[in-house]
């Protein structure tokens, strides 16, 4: 049976370094973050789980990074089963009114044309058999969550389309709901609220295996 490989993206911490841990003894992952050292403590506990993989520090929204990687995963395993889309920017909590333009210009940047450009160039990998992994937090619309909202809503909408788009034809695209857990997303839209108050990104990682598993 050929190695099954997994591309996760905002791998270096939260609910992205969870699920790489969870899904080492059975996949290859590929840890796709910004951060080069979190990756490389994410790469130490998988090896000492048993497990491997192969760090990718590099920026989603940079194209052509983005495409050297997928070749680079083309040339080695010709393809990938899994992918679990979990980088997101989160704007700084503010009024519209007084939102500054470059938290949208980001939030637009990785939100949403980064997504757009992972759709594009994963597509060919997943194949018909592939499994795409998106994680929804429906913020549209609340006070203060102009920015991140209006993109984040903008990212699952396109999981949504391609979702139609390949219901017959394959790949397998899912879009979860995870409960809230301290991050470092969240720990900038709700500072000082107390962690016990929250699920933890391992328990929030063993429901997406039941998942994906279903």
């Amino acid at each position: 049976m050929s190695e099954k490989i997994a591309l996760i993206t905002g791998a270096s911490r939260g609910l992205g370094a969870a699920l790489a841990e969870a899904l080492a003894p059975e996949y290859h992952i590929i840890a796709l973050a910004k951060t080069s050292g979190a990756l490389e403590e994410l790469d130490d506990r998988i090896q000492a789980k048993g497990g491997s993989a192969t760090l990718a520090p590099i920026d989603l929204t940079n194209a052509q990074a983005m495409a050297g990687i997928c070749r680079a995963i083309h040339d080695r395993w010709g393809k990938i089963d899994l992918l679990a889309h979990g980088a997101i920017h989160g704007a700084p909590l503010s009024p519209m009114a007084h939102a500054a333009d470059k938290d949208l210009a980001k939030s637009i940047n990785v939100n949403v044309t980064g997504t757009a450009t992972l759709i594009t160039m994963v597509a060919p990998l997943l194949g018909d058999t592939g499994t795409a992994l998106f994680f929804d937090d429906p913020r549209a619309g609340q006070p203060f969550f102009g920015h991140y909202g209006a993109t984040k809503a903008a990212q699952i909408a396109m999981a949504r389309s391609w979702q139609a788009e390949c219901a017959r034809i394959g790949p397998k695209v899912i879009i979860h709901q995870p409960a809230e857990m301290p991050s470092g997303t969240r720990a900038r839209f709700y500072p000082g609220q107390a962690a016990h108050d929250l699920s933890n990104a391992g328990a929030e990682a063993a429901k997406v295996l039941d998942l994906l598993a279903a």
